[in-house]
């Protein structure tokens, strides 16, 4: 599965994408498992498991709440909240 990182979420993970091998069952086990394994923060000092919790994401093109099961899933975009709107 693909992970996307835009904005913030991209300065806190250090890439624009990955690849996750060992999909887990819904998308919070997948958030708790990234921050867990990515430590690096933004330059305000935020990590990837803050960050994730000011972002909405889409599964597959959908927006997607934290219990969407991710069996099947071929990409997740993060996305913080971006200004200027």
């Amino acid at each position: 599965m693909e992970i996307h990182y835009f904005a913030a979420a991209r300065a806190a993970r250090g890439t624009g994408q990955e690849t996750v091998a060992d999909v887990p069952d819904t998308l919070a086990d997948l958030l708790d498992q990234l921050s867990a394994e990515h430590t690096g923060t933004t330059d305000a000092g935020m990590n990837l498991g803050e960050v994730f919790e000011r972002c909405s994401f889409l599964v597959d093109g959908a927006r997607a709440g934290q219990g969407q099961r991710l069996a099947g899933v071929q990409r997740v975009d993060v996305l913080p909240p971006f200004a200027g709107g």
